[in-house]
């Protein structure tokens, strides 16, 4: 089939979608709806979309849009190796690393599924000599600490990851296999405090950089490094790992105690799936969680790939997110995880969505006019609840809502409270707030009136586990994709961080050319 890339506001549906009238949460919710919306999300995880305001008109019009822009059939180009990265001329390759949905890609001789399987084995193989003590800090004492030094993609979703699973490995095995910390801030404080936690002589650093030459990661590993001669660590690289391409700077340099690798292909973002994640979370967590991770995200991926929209969480959930913000013309969108173990989850999205989707030209650089992805913001609940939801609930703007939870708590730690457990009221909690948002409650009292029709989703579970999480992730990964597929745009590129990056290098120079620049830098103290 031929692909055909149209600009969303040119297509037949959503031309329809334009004219529909708006649905009443308070009319159409009921309990039999609340029973019949739910989507397979894969291993166990469940989309449910009954708080949506949407009804069968309007998901057979979305449906007819995801048809028209084909994006299932867009999803499989992509599986097929073909170059979706219209801005940097590459392949998107991250569902390659937690298995094949498609035939075999090869790049320049090279099958890329077995060198992305070979690469996590090998992270496997050195986690587990790490563990058992066969790998040794210079001192000769067993590895109890890791710490990842990276920003971005090569930060947020490792340690979303590994903060939502850290509670969960140590009432499973007992014990985490490493403890670990991330330093990502190229403010020293970032790593001042990391370093004042840790015993320098028993920790192993992950430096991550795709290309070898990220200015904060580099220079927070020379941070690191001095500060390691200064403990008496007469040779700090032996006890840091890198992570990065085969023709990066830090590839070259012999003197790392080991080397894992990524490609072009793997977008940092996107990367939680590969070495990026997958090294710091085999020490940390161990190689069969991160294993279960990519069976995870395999389901949800497989998934991902069918063409009934019902049947299709991550297309369901793109498409009603698109009517959302194109339609009803709602520019945020808040994710809130009624699980603390998912407190860092929210801060990864931030960047998946808006670095992905923030773009305001198409695939061929030609400017579009429509709206495209949203703002995303979130916290755990009930956190959230003391602290925002007054302008979600009675705000002058409708900001539509994704909750997560889970039945069981991660921990099994709980006793009855007033009658319920501490689990049972965090799930009473969620599942409130879903109908004080969608049903609102009139009263005299105008300071006491709630509008209602504030619509909510809920991805739900039975507990946060590793597939459940690997899953998690590759639903909004979908999500994303699918709904950048829709307004025609490369969620693959980011030229948008690196305007910023070029003025920091002429600050750096203590010679920019802009005055006024010039003017914030001294005002700063940088020269």
């Amino acid at each position: 089939m031929e692909l055909k890339y149209n600009n969303l506001d040119r297509t037949k549906a959503y031309k329809k979608l334009k004219k529909t009238k708006p649905v009443s949460l308070k009319k159409v919710l009921t309990s039999e709806r609340v029973k019949e919306y739910v989507v397979d999300a894969g291993a166990g995880l469940r989309y449910n979309y009954a708080a949506k305001a949407v009804d069968d008109k309007i998901i057979e019009l979305l449906s007819q849009l995801a048809v028209e822009q084909q994006l299932v059939e867009k999803y499989r180009a992509l599986l097929s190796g073909d170059v979706i990265n219209t801005g940097e001329k590459r392949k998107v390759l991250h569902h390659l690393q937690r298995g094949q949905l498609a035939e075999d890609v090869v790049h320049e001789g090279v099958n890329l599924r077995e060198f992305y399987v070979e690469q996590h084995k090998k992270a496997a193989v050195f986690a587990e000599k790490v563990h058992n003590g066969e790998i040794k800090s210079q001192s000769g004492k067993k590895f109890d600490t890791v710490v990842q030094i990276g920003i971005g993609g090569s930060d947020l979703g490792p340690r979303a990851l590994y903060y939502a699973l850290e509670q969960y490995v140590m009432v499973k095995k007992g014990a985490l296999p490493l403890k670990a910390y991330f330093i990502s801030n190229v403010d020293p404080d970032d790593a001042a405090l990391v370093l004042s936690q840790i015993n320098v002589d028993t920790s192993l650093f992950v430096l991550v950089s795709k290309s070898g030459t990220t200015q904060e990661t580099l220079a927070n590993a020379e941070l690191v490094s001095s500060y390691l001669k200064e403990k008496g660590i007469a040779q700090p690289k032996k006890q840091m790992l890198v992570v990065t391409s085969k023709t990066s700077p830090l590839a070259k340099d012999p003197d790392y105690l080991e080397s894992f690798f990524i490609d072009d292909f793997i977008g940092g973002r996107y990367s939680a799936t590969s070495p990026v994640g997958g090294v710091i979370l085999s020490l940390s967590l161990g190689p069969d969680v991160f294993s279960d991770i990519l069976d995870g995200a395999h389901q949800a991926d497989r998934l991902a790939l069918e063409s009934n929209i019902r049947k299709n969480a991550a297309l369901l959930d793109a498409m009603i997110g698109l009517y959302e913000r194109n339609v009803l013309n709602y520019p945020v969108t808040a994710i809130l995880p009624y699980s603390q173990a998912l407190h860092r989850f929210p801060a990864h999205l931030q960047q998946l969505d808006m670095e992905s989707n923030g773009k305001s030209v198409n695939r061929y650089g030609e400017p579009i006019s429509y709206s495209t992805g949203p703002v995303i913001f979130g916290e755990p609940g009930t956190n959230g609840q003391h602290s925002f939801y007054q302008l979600l609930h009675q705000g002058t703007d409708i900001i539509p809502l994704q909750f997560i939870g889970f039945e069981k708590s991660q921990s099994g730690f709980d006793m009855e409270i007033d009658g319920s457990s501490s689990q049972e009221k965090l799930n009473a909690n969620l599942a409130a707030q879903i109908i004080a948002f969608a049903k609102g409650r009139e009263n005299n009292d105008r300071n006491k009136n709630f509008a209602g029709e504030r619509p909510s989703s809920l991805l739900t579970a039975e507990q946060l586990t590793p597939s459940v999480l690997g899953a998690l992730l590759a639903h909004y990964e979908n999500k994303v994709m699918f709904q950048g597929f829709a307004w025609n745009i490369n969620s693959f590129d980011q030229e948008g961080v690196q305007l910023g990056k070029i003025l920091t290098k002429t600050v750096l120079s203590k010679n920019p050319d802009d005055k006024v620049l010039d003017s914030y830098a001294k005002l700063l103290k940088v020269y």
